[in-house]
């Protein structure tokens, strides 16, 4: 029994977040641009050997991108992940993971068969207890190594093409932070030339999914290293707050007694270090974040821009947000109108739904608010309350798919900026994502949000919803069935009548009215399905 019980745990703390799997970070993986690690269960690569996958050749998106970037061949993001390996895993059924040695979001169990949906909570609503053991899962976060992944302190280029591996160990909480920023990142031209009008997780279609996916990477890595299961992230409902309810002792961190930029020193947070936040020196020396501290948390809360931010997104905000029919619109960046992406991410006027990017409003109001390490894109993860604002923005966006219940063919195909076609994989997770594997409700992910739960609909809604995605997806082809139906059944119809009719005579009493061939291409037939 002991065997199996650890066997299990094998199973479900496998590896499951981004970046590079340190097994593949070495000059042998990428001189032969491969990484598929084998699967510790079997020892096989990808598991192969107990069907969970194999290494294949990785497909990329052809479809074209919109004019955003005008450069080709010169940031190590183009393509992910192509640069650095153009064969990875790709895995069977349920599982998932560099090696396909977990289980896909949303499902668990030996054979990744049973499937499970946890439940995220307002943090105002958590016990003394839980909301203790966040903050100390937070901590402990910040202060343990991660085990299965590196980052890259270096370009392909400035590797030597992989012959000179850059890579450095990470604590797992910074982990998420260099992903976040080096999807954000300038791109080094060369000399002291960058490229900053480019973005692989915000101002675009990918915005909403790429965060989804972060934020279930992060939380199963915290569920891994503290052997909790059951860890969710909670969220932040800021909705028509008056000040920063969360930035207290109690709860992220008060401010500082004497420096009102800092965290209170009674805060666990006060001690933290931030990384990646000094993007202009990083640009002048054309090299990458390397993840050495650069100094405490910044938060100043209310103190911002008020030209910019005049106030916390409202209630009424949100739900004008949520009336918009349009996930994306036009040129599909920060000058969006229409967009529901655009207006929720904060670029468009939550009134009227135009882009005003002078302005910062619903998520990127948030940001402004903190007027600190959360203010400056790139480094932003470092204030521990990005979790938690987040996940909130993440539930607007689920009520958003729950409201007008959109087809995979709403998220943009192509003409999207550089990698936020439906098709492209997300920078830089590893294993690979594409953007519309997010673009769906939160349960077939396998989570929830406690606020949104309709207990006495949820079991019959659970039945249904597979019945209803199929019809979806077919419902042209049934109304086309259903059309092509009633014109042949009128059609049969009409000659068995007119043949009855003209066996039993033709005098002028009963011979038939014929439609004249003009007037019949007229008749119309139509169908409520």
């Amino acid at each position: 029994m002991l065997l199996l019980a650890l066997g299990f745990l094998l199973i479900i703390l496998q590896p499951s977040s981004g970046q590079f799997p340190r097994v593949c970070a070495n000059m042998q993986s990428l001189l032969s641009k491969q990484c598929c690690p084998p699967w510790d269960g079997d020892g096989s690569p990808c598991g192969e050997l107990s069907s969970r996958g194999s290494c294949q050749n990785i497909l990329l998106s052809q479809a074209p991108l919109g004019p955003q970037f005008p450069f080709s061949g010169v940031d190590d993001r183009e393509d992910w992940p192509s640069v650095f390996y153009n064969r990875t895993c790709r895995c069977e059924g349920n599982f998932m993971g560099f090696n396909c040695g977990e289980c896909k979001f949303g499902f668990s169990g030996l054979n990744c068969t049973e499937r499970q949906v946890r439940t995220r909570r307002n943090i105002f609503q958590l016990t003394t207890s839980e909301k203790n053991k966040f903050l100390a899962y937070l901590n402990l976060a910040k202060n343990i190594p991660s085990q299965d992944y590196v980052i890259a302190t270096g370009t392909y280029t400035q590797m030597n093409n992989g012959s000179n591996p850059m890579f450095r160990d990470i604590n797992v909480y910074d982990l998420f932070v260099w992903m976040h920023y080096y999807a954000s990142r300038d791109t080094l031209l060369g000399g002291s030339n960058v490229w900053r009008d480019i973005d692989f997780a915000h101002e675009a279609p990918g915005f909403l999914p790429w965060h989804r996916a972060f934020l279930l990477m992060w939380e199963r890595q915290i569920q891994k290293i503290t052997d909790d299961e059951n860890f969710t992230i909670p969220y932040w409902d800021w909705r028509d707050a008056e000040d920063c309810g969360v930035c207290n002792d109690e709860y992220m961190g008060g401010r500082h007694p004497s420096n009102p930029n800092l965290l209170s020193p009674a805060s666990i947070f006060s001690s933290w270090q931030v990384i990646c936040t000094r993007s202009e020196e990083y640009n002048s020396q054309q090299a990458l974040c390397s993840a050495t501290n650069e100094g405490p948390i910044r938060r100043n809360p209310g103190n911002n821009d008020k030209s910019r931010t005049p106030r916390l997104p409202s209630s009424a905000d949100v739900e004008f947000c949520l009336s918009l029919t349009q996930y994306e619109s036009g040129s599909m960046d920060k000058m969006a109108n229409y967009s529901f992406r655009n207006t929720l991410e904060g670029f468009a006027d939550p009134q009227t739904a135009i882009s005003n990017p002078a302005q910062s409003s619903l998520h990127n109001a948030l940001h402004i608010y903190m007027n600190g390490s959360m203010s400056q894109v790139q480094g932003s993860a470092n204030d521990p309350i990005f979790v938690i604002h987040h996940a909130f923005v993440d539930s607007i966006f689920e009520r958003w798919l729950r409201r007008h219940r959109p087809m995979l063919e709403v998220y943009p195909a192509a003409n999207a900026p550089i990698g936020h076609n439906r098709e492209n994989y997300m920078v830089p997770f590893i294993p690979l994502y594409r953007n519309g594997e997010f673009f769906k409700p939160s349960r077939e992910l396998g989570y929830d949000y406690e606020y949104l739960q309709e207990p006495a609909l949820e079991s019959f809604q659970d039945f249904l919803t597979p019945y209803l995605q199929q019809a979806r997806q077919i419902w042209a082809w049934l109304v086309g069935a259903a059309v092509f139906g009633s014109v042949v059944t009128a059609v049969l119809t009409g000659l068995i009548k007119a043949c009855r009719k003209k066996k039993g005579g033709t005098s002028s009493e009963i011979q038939p009215l014929l439609i004249e061939s003009e007037d019949y291409n007229n008749i119309t037939y139509q169908s409520n399905f």
